[in-house]
């Protein structure tokens, strides 16, 4: 009977006859009842892809904050981005990341070293030398140049690649969402001083005021007409408004120390100009929650590449089941005596498979790939997490955004009623046709119009810092093949 083909192959590689032969040891692996349960949250099971108008919202600048039209404002972030220490540790965690990934890649290429030793050796008379060689004391020279490549069948290396990928993809999108993060941050920062700058000025006025309004009554109790009752009652605002003002002013200092430690330079705000809501543009954005939220979001897009990565892992560790094979390979010279070391006759070579097969490990791979199995669930469950506040958070600032809106419109109505009933009713205390008490009250409610009317405004930038950073800031997702597939992932 004539030898098939694959017979004669066989005998003729060893190596391939090798690998065959691993490959028929792998049924020995027991990877049986172990496995990740969590499921994947998408766009549809979130309701935010059912109404197709959301889709037409415009995707964000990734310089966004431009759009307020301040330039103190674009500077302050400009300077964070380039120096502060958080935002540069997630840089240097995405560069020790993208290290990790060369090392696993390295793993999927050949080896070769080369070796020179030179030594002077005894030899033992008493061992297995014979004389003359033993008990002599000779010169040993071995030059040496070696190879190995793991052949990586069952994708051990591949899976460990993609695990070390997937951790610097979640690195890179990390250190974009911090950048996001502390713009936003900065900006926010940044509209709180401006809010408390316009309380400063509104308390100014108060005083102001107040003081107008105790000159009234002190000449009126010099006239007869008021008592010290009257006087009393208006000196004792006085107090109160500076009070005010000086609480106001500490607040202003901790707000700069803030933004001077985001920035990352201290006593930066110090050398500005104080801000004001006034000269502030209000930013443009459609109060809906886009249908490709998920896709827009780098926190998002990191947690979906730790579940890339953790899935990769577990892959890694159902390989640890299967055999290693190894080609090993070396060539060079061997010689006793120096000068004999690069002569003919002291070459010497070898080349050969080695495999390794785990039979019994005491529980150690199932162990092992529990653990991993565990970490993908962490991961997915991290990731829904991560969404679910994305989305919390989106809906969150449209719905600030659509009630402020409302607010200011009622607040500037009541505040044009109150600020015309303390009119009439400093009119009438002047006239002699009513009492302090009044006066009193229609203060109150013009002042509490007032600071409300700041804060409105600073709430309703603030907000749209937060709408702006909630729809991912103006990310983007890198242009690469790894990273278009992500985002279509997210979207699905």
């Amino acid at each position: 009977m004539t030898e098939s083909f694959a017979v004669r192959a066989l005998r003729r590689t060893p190596v391939v006859a090798a690998a065959l032969a691993v490959v028929a040891l792998a049924g020995c692996a027991d990877m049986a009842g172990i496995g990740s349960h969590a499921k994947l949250r998408d766009a549809t099971t979130l309701g935010i892809a059912a109404d197709p108008a959301r889709a037409t919202v415009p995707s964000l600048d990734s310089q966004w904050w431009q759009a307020f039209g301040d330039s103190q404002l674009n500077a302050l972030v400009d300077q964070a981005v380039a120096g502060n220490p958080n935002l540069q540790v997630a840089r240097a965690r995405l560069v020790r990341a993208q290290a990790s990934a060369d090392i696993a890649g390295a793993a999927l290429l050949p080896k070769v070293g080369a070796d020179l030793n030179l030594n002077r050796q005894k030899f033992n008379s008493n061992y297995i030398y014979p004389a003359p060689l033993g008990g002599s004391t000779q010169n040993i020279g071995l030059l040496q140049l070696g190879a190995s490549w793991e052949l990586d069948f069952f994708g051990k290396n591949r899976s460990a690649l993609d695990t070390a990928l997937g951790a610097a993809n979640a690195a890179a999108a990390d250190a974009d969402a911090a950048r996001v993060l502390l713009a936003s941050n900065v900006a926010r920062s940044y509209f709180q001083w401006a809010r408390l700058n316009e309380q400063v000025e509104v308390a100014k006025r108060t005083l102001a005021q107040r003081d107008e309004t105790f000159k009234l009554v002190r000449d009126r109790v010099a006239a007869g007409l008021d008592t010290r009752l009257e006087l009393r009652q208006s000196e004792g605002g006085l107090p109160e408004a500076r009070q005010q003002i000086e609480a106001l002013n500490e607040q202003i200092a901790l707000q700069q120390h803030a933004l001077d430690a985001l920035v990352g330079q201290p006593n930066v705000s110090a050398s500005l100009k104080p801000p004001v809501l006034a000269g502030v543009k209000p930013m443009a954005l459609q109060a809906n929650i886009p249908a490709d939220l998920l896709g827009r979001r780098a926190d998002i897009a990191a947690a979906r590449w730790r579940v890339e990565a953790a899935t990769s892992d577990v892959a890694n560790a159902k390989t640890q089941f299967y055999p290693n094979v190894n080609l090993t390979a070396f060539a060079g010279f061997q010689s006793l005596g120096f000068g004999k070391l690069l002569k003919s006759g002291s070459e010497q070579w070898g080349v050969g498979p080695a495999i390794h097969l785990p039979i019994f490990e005491g529980g150690r791979l199932r162990a092992n790939l529990r653990g991993k199995s565990a970490d993908l669930d962490v991961a997915i469950e991290s990731y829904n997490a991560t969404v679910l506040d994305a989305v919390r958070d989106a809906a969150d600032q449209v719905s600030s955004a659509q009630s402020i809106t409302r607010q200011q419109t009622e607040q500037r109505a009541a505040q044009t009623a109150a600020e015309g009933a303390y009119d009439i009713a400093v009119q009438r205390y002047r006239a002699g046709l009513g009492n302090y008490l009044n006066v009193l009250t229609a203060e109150t409610a013009v002042l509490a119009q007032r600071r409300l009317a700041v804060d409105l405004a600073a709430r309703a930038l603030d907000t749209q810092v937060g709408l702006a950073r909630a729809l991912g800031g103006g990310w983007q997702p890198p242009a690469t093949a790894t990273a278009a597939a992500l985002t279509a992932a997210t979207q699905n």
